[in-house]
């Protein structure tokens, strides 16, 4: 923000000193112009006149411009660069316009005279230095900037010294004309020169108004388009690049990019790649123009990748449809491949609703892979989305723990099974003070002949259970979820009407 600052404030400040350098060169060929009768000085004068009308446009314009975005002007204030320098080349073709057909008729009629005195030259010899030094201070604050609009003015000043150089010209060959006695038709250089200058004027005026007219109609760059589809082509995972627009306004560019990313991204991977083609698009533009203030947008759209696996494309596919995939298990069966996979739907649901839309999943999924015969999905009912209040009663019922690990280290090795704890649903009065354990001995335990439902004051809990077993650090992850599964299997055998069960496995520490 301060840079912001910083930089504003300079480019107003060379701005207005343009503004002074301009009215001091005005009034000073004005004078010396009606001095000595010279319309090519006169000439200068009115192009300086101009001058100082774009210079007090580029004042304005700049202080304008940098104002930041608002409800009214969402892109800013900058293309107010391109409206001024627009009516400065407006400008600047009448004035030439006026310059031609006054330099015409004294060269037709013979009208006017014209003393090339040394007043004159010294004008105009004031000028070319003053012209020299605010162009160059005008053009290396536009370029470290990017202003559009200084850039047009130090355009104007350079102008002014090749008009300048023109007219003074003209004026040594009047005067070699009176000491040399040279013919008539010599003292006719004035109105040549005028001519030049407003040849010049012409040329410059029509070249700022070819840029003004391709910014206000938002003509995109052709080099800069070029710099942008190199710089993020290369971005990794932008499977294509489908659009790029590009604006600018002032000194700032607006690009509008739209690419295709692998459908099978998460959220997480979307939103970086996003950033990824964002920074190079910056890069890009950095690269045309390095001062140029940039704003990105990027929008990504999602395309089956040529590395895209069935099990992606499932996920995808259900996702799609609002249904959660999992298990997903692929085979090979005579050249052709096959899939089953357990999806989860609301726990509400019919089964004729359940039904068909693992129907709609299936014949998706088999349309969106040619290579697939047959796709078998397992119906689950999801869990709830709610938070479920348990409370823990570990400490109610220590000889089913005890049981629950001879279980499991049957299964897992000795001393495998622990971190054991038991959930039952939250009753009022256990749980209306806050309560998250038992902790009261108020509640006798049952045998575990129950079966996994065990009585207590009277009425029949559901239990839900959780437990780790550790397995060697070298164990292959799916042997580690087999034995898991297998320590399940026993546990329901022993305890069939258990809620939930849920196995962590872990190496040792």
């Amino acid at each position: 923000m301060l840079a912001a600052r910083e930089a504003h404030r300079e480019k107003v400040l060379v701005a207005l000193s343009s503004v002074g350098a301009a009215v001091g060169l005005t009034a000073l060929k004005l004078m010396a112009g009606l001095l000595s009768g010279s319309l090519g000085i006169l000439a200068e004068a009115a192009h300086s006149a101009l001058d100082l009308a774009a210079a007090l446009l580029t004042f304005l314009a700049v202080r304008v411009a940098d104002r930041p975005a608002d409800a009214t002007h969402n892109y800013g204030h900058a293309k107010i660069e391109n409206l001024s320098a627009l009516f400065e080349a407006i400008l600047l073709l009448a004035t030439a316009l006026w310059i031609i057909y006054e330099a015409l008729r004294r060269l037709i009629l013979s009208e006017g005279h014209v003393e090339a005195s040394i007043l004159a030259l010294l004008v105009m010899a004031i000028s070319i230095a003053v012209d020299v030094t605010r162009s160059r201070a005008l053009l290396r604050v536009a370029r470290r900037l990017g202003s559009q609009a200084l850039e047009a003015d130090a355009l104007h000043f350079s102008t002014d010294i090749w008009s300048s150089a023109i007219v003074i010209a003209g004026l040594l060959v009047l005067r070699l004309a009176e000491i040399w006695h040279l013919p008539p038709w010599v003292k006719q250089a004035d109105a040549v020169a005028a001519l030049g200058v407003s040849l010049i004027v012409i040329y410059v005026a029509l070249r700022l108004a070819r840029e003004t007219v391709d910014a206000l109609l938002d003509r995109a760059p052709e080099e800069l388009l070029h710099h942008l589809e190199s710089a993020i082509r290369q971005v990794e995972g932008v499977s294509e690049l489908r659009r790029i627009r590009v604006r600018r306004a002032g000194n700032k560019i607006f690009a509008d990019v739209v690419v295709a990313a692998p459908r099978s991204f998460t959220f997480e991977e979307t939103h970086a790649l996003s950033e990824r083609v964002e920074q190079a698009a910056i890069a890009g533009v950095r690269a045309h123009a390095p001062q140029a203030e940039t704003d990105v947008v990027v929008h990504l759209e999602p395309v089956a990748s040529a590395e895209e696996t069935v099990r992606e494309q499932i996920h995808y596919l259900a996702q799609q449809q609002g249904i959660r995939a999992h298990d997903i298990r692929v085979r090979e069966v005579g050249g052709k491949l096959e899939a089953d996979f357990d999806i989860e739907v609301e726990a509400d649901m019919d089964l004729a609703s359940a039904h068909a839309a693992a129907t709609r999943l299936e014949e998706a999924v088999l349309r969106g892979n040619a290579q697939l015969q047959r796709v078998t999905t397992h119906l689950e009912a999801a869990p709830p989305a709610t938070i479920e209040r348990r409370q823990d009663v570990t400490s109610d019922y220590p000889e089913m723990v005890q049981r629950i690990r001879q279980l499991a280290d049957a299964v897992a090795g000795p001393g495998s099974a622990h971190d054991i704890h038991l959930y039952r649903s939250c009753r009022a009065e256990d749980c209306s003070g806050g309560a998250t354990g038992s902790g009261s001995g108020s509640r006798k335990e049952q045998s575990p002949g129950a079966r996994g439902q065990v009585k207590a004051n009277g009425r029949e809990d559901e239990l839900d259970l959780v437990l780790h077993i550790t397995c060697a650090p070298e164990t292959p992850l799916s042997q580690a979820h087999l034995r898991a599964e297998e320590v399940q299997r026993a546990l329901r055998q022993e305890y069939p009407r258990l809620g939930s069960v849920a196995i962590h496995t872990e190496p040792p520490e």
